[in-house]
């Protein structure tokens, strides 16, 4: 845990490639400068816009691990263009269906593809690639500890394997736990982390899919009260989690935070997905996401209990956003320059409210001021028809 609070450190500024336009619409490298231009930092790279970069240099982008010359080649390309912005790709993303697949054949051919990205990682001079936690439910997969962490613990040797051969520094593995897989929760995925034991194996922490399991529910009118039915109840349960979270992971077992607010939607209108096979988050995810603490915008949620718990572990790397919605899908040039100033607007309320917080998880007396400080935030703030 940090020595002191608020930390005495900075920590850097992210974002992902996605929050700064759709990549159907927006090329790559306007993006980059306009998250250069307002001082970002750090870039997160999804795999849809490696694949359309490359599909803009005339390569296939339904090819894009597959360690070509060519590849490699624009792969490079584009990691000394964002360094001649003055960032750094901090890592590639995501990996889906990975861990827990019980057929032998099967499971070996998953984790090979992730091995794919290895020489790609050195291209773009990153060292880290995250997977989601699985979210299949068949009967081909299991969420058993032992097989998931087995899974991690042998891409963990994988990769250390690949940075032992060619020299460079170790390669590292990320794993997340996504609000609708069966290991949802900043604790499961960290169990799995521990069992797996391997230092480059680390955990993901992402604020929007901490909320959207610990805090909030799109399709209550309130937006929060998955199991408690007060802003009280529900703030406190989360604070107790996040205090926990504070005080049992390292910050160096932490391998990259990512943040996210979201809309406070009407469920009368927003209604849950009709499809039995789409997860019932999925939607409010993919379309309603806002940047941290856009209150003017319909963002609701306790974030910045998130980022202090995140911070007081000692977390040293960077502060990133991954954020979906509908607006970054319109076309229009001024898209990214608009949404990457938004972006960084609210990383800096989110970093100057996160750090504003009493150390919520030294004492019960500063976990009820905490307590008493967000809900008064969520209550005052306008936009939230009264509901909170």
């Amino acid at each position: 845990m940090s020595a002191s609070w608020p930390p005495s450190g900075a920590n850097e500024f992210g974002i992902a490639t996605l929050s700064l336009g759709n990549w159907r619409e927006h090329r790559l490298a306007p993006r980059l400068e306009a998250a250069a231009k307002d001082g970002y930092q750090w870039i997160d790279l999804f795999d849809e816009c490696w694949a359309a970069y490359l599909e803009e240099h005339g390569l296939p982008g339904d090819q894009l691990w597959e360690a070509t010359v060519e590849n490699l080649k624009v792969a490079r390309k584009l990691g000394d263009l964002v360094k001649s912005l003055g960032m750094r790709i901090a890592c590639t993303q995501p990996l889906r269906t990975i861990e827990g697949i019980k057929d032998p054949v099967e499971r070996r051919a998953t984790l090979d593809l992730v091995a794919k990205r290895f020489p790609f990682m050195r291209a773009f001079d990153t060292d880290l690639v995250f997977m989601c936690a699985n979210i299949r439910t068949d009967s081909g997969v299991t969420s058993d500890l032992k097989s998931v962490a087995r899974d991690l613990a042998e891409l963990g040797d994988m990769a250390a394997a690949y940075a032992k051969v060619d020299g460079g520094p170790m390669l590292k593995i990320g794993y997340e736990g996504l609000s609708w897989a069966t290991r949802n929760t900043w604790s499961a995925s960290w169990e799995a982390v521990r069992f797996a034991n391997r230092a480059n194996v680390g955990l993901i922490i992402d604020a929007f899919n901490v909320l959207a399991v610990e805090f909030a529910d799109p399709y209550n009118p309130e937006g929060h009260g998955r199991i408690y039915s007060t802003l009280e109840e529900s703030i406190q349960i989360l604070t107790d989690s996040m205090a926990s979270l504070a005080t049992t992971v390292p910050g160096d077992r932490i391998f990259f935070f990512q943040c996210g607010d979201a809309e406070l939607v009407n469920p009368a209108t927003f209604l849950p997905p009709s499809d039995p096979n789409t997860p019932a988050l999925l939607p409010w995810s993919r379309s309603h996401r806002l940047y941290p603490l856009e209150q003017s915008h319909g963002a609701y949620m306790p974030v910045e209990l998130v980022g202090a718990a995140v911070m007081a572990t000692g977390y040293q790397g960077p502060v990133s956003l991954e954020v979906f919605n509908a607006s970054l899908n319109k076309p229009g040039d001024d898209v990214p320059t608009v949404h990457s100033a938004r972006g960084m607007k609210g990383l800096q309320k989110l970093t100057e409210t996160a750090q504003g917080l009493p150390p919520f998880w030294q004492s019960k007396a500063d976990a009820q001021k905490a307590m008493a400080k967000v809900i008064e935030r969520l209550r005052s703030q306008k936009g939230c028809s009264g509901k909170l």
